[in-house]
């Protein structure tokens, strides 16, 4: 079954729409925060342009000239001798896996932007109290909102490449964008300014050790949407004659460049009052607010709206990670898109609630595995093992198995035959070595 195609800025905001989540606004900050600031974004840097492009390429050529769901786009392009490459495309389905959990903090963050017509908590004791009681002591108001991110995420990958996922990131993706480098207009004339600068563009070398360089490594990775089918799909869309390497470039960069100002932003209002920088995964949920709360009338609405922008990038993302599914049960069962979403929606939404409420005191012990809570065991399987091994995956397909001829003639005339070289380089070596390492280091089978 032949899909729809984006338009060519459509297929860029999409893709850079699946590739701009929550990883850039909430995680990346307080990892830099954690890991020492300028060291830990100068690595990331360096591993975004050495492997996370590079995998972007690969992931992007294999859509294009597949042109069908994942599976269906690895078995047409794997030579006949080795049909087992087909089970390489069921990667798209980590992206439904990754649904499970995702759209419970979609939840959180649609509960946070009603909260703060409530007003902004001032001090962190409160802040952590109200975050702690909604996860622990709240799975209706959990479920309420968990839903309603499902019927929104549905809804737009029911109405399909153009009529859905497009038109959405269209508008999502400018309004994100809007309202980051609005606030961080604001954050420039503010006298945490120069010290978040500082903070994240000067290195400090004593802070970079080993887990600091995984870290990096495995987040600028991540955050590209790599190694779950999403980029794949899209490109499945892509129309011909479209620059593939242009295409990974400016999403590439558009995902860099949001990254890097959350980061300026969020540090610049903690500087501002004086709260430190290593707060870990409650900076954005449980510090930033109370820092907020003191900027008067003037944080309300720098709050409002930090979490619109917030939940504008998990919308985004989250669309991405439904739709392989979707056309994978399109083109391999001939079924209409409607029953699709409704299968596809129903598995990541029923498991999402399980998910959430493991963490809750009532229900946590029912739905925990070997004493921990299945929220935490389906993060830790799609980020320690699946979307490396996907990433992994794809670096070798491309490297290896898919004909050099065939990835030139695609390739030579964006890149030419000087960048051609490197990029083949990288993604023969570079790439799935780093991977490697990764996978067996977050599985804790080596370690540095």
């Amino acid at each position: 079954m032949k899909v729809a195609q984006f338009s060519r800025i459509g297929f860029i905001m999409a893709a850079a729409g699946s590739a701009v989540g929550l990883g850039n606004i909430w995680k990346f900050p307080y990892m830099t925060g954690e890991y020492g600031g300028g060291a830990f974004v100068l690595v990331y840097l360096i591993t975004i342009a050495f492997i996370g492009f590079s995998v972007m390429v690969a992931e992007m050529l294999i859509g294009a000239l597949g042109r069908r769901d994942t599976v269906s786009s690895f078995e047409r392009l794997a030579p006949p001798s080795q049909p087992g490459w087909k089970y390489a495309g069921f990667m798209g389905f980590n992206g439904l896996i990754i649904m499970t959990f995702y759209s419970v903090v979609i939840g959180w963050i649609f509960y946070y932007l009603f909260e703060i017509f409530s007003g902004l908590p001032t001090s962190t004791e409160a802040a952590k109290a109200t975050f702690d009681n909604l996860v622990a002591n709240e799975p209706g108001i959990q479920i309420f909102w968990h839903t309603l991110a499902t019927l929104i995420v549905t809804y737009v990958v029911y109405r399909g490449i153009k009529g859905g996922i497009e038109k959405t990131n269209l508008v999502l993706m400018p309004a994100l964008m809007i309202i980051l480098f609005g606030m961080l207009v604001y954050a420039f004339n503010l006298d945490g300014f120069s010290k978040a600068f500082e903070f994240m563009f000067a290195p400090d070398w004593n802070k970079l050790n080993s887990e600091a360089i995984v870290r990096a490594v495995g987040h600028s990775f991540f955050t590209l949407s790599l190694g779950m089918g999403s980029i794949m799909t899209y490109a499945a869309s892509l129309p011909k004659h479209t620059s593939i390497t242009k295409a990974a470039f400016i999403v590439t960069f558009m995902d860099t460049l949001i990254a890097l100002v959350a980061g300026l932003v969020i540090y610049t209002f903690l500087f501002h009052e004086g709260a430190p920088a290593a707060q870990g995964p409650g900076l954005v949920f449980i510090s930033l607010p109370v820092v907020l709360s003191n900027f008067g009338i003037l944080g309300t609405v720098l709050a409002l709206l930090f979490f619109l922008a917030l939940s504008f990038a998990g919308l985004t993302s989250a669309v991405s990670l439904v739709e392989p599914v979707v056309q994978y049960i399109i083109d391999r069962f001939d079924t209409s898109r409607f029953k699709a979403v409704l299968i596809a929606g129903s598995a990541y939404y029923l498991v999402g609630i399980g998910a959430l409420l493991s963490y809750t005191k009532a229900w946590g012990s029912t739905f925990s595995i070997g004493g921990k809570p299945l929220f935490d065991i389906l993060e830790y399987t799609t980020d320690s093992i699946l979307l490396p091994l996907g990433g992994l995956l794809i670096a070798i397909f491309v490297g290896y198995v898919l004909q050099k001829e065939r990835v030139y003639a695609a390739l030579e005339h964006e890149m030419g035959e000087k960048y051609f070289a490197i990029w083949r380089f990288s993604i023969r070596y570079i790439a799935p070595v780093a991977l490697i390492f990764m996978i067996l280091n977050l599985m804790g089978i080596l370690k540095i």
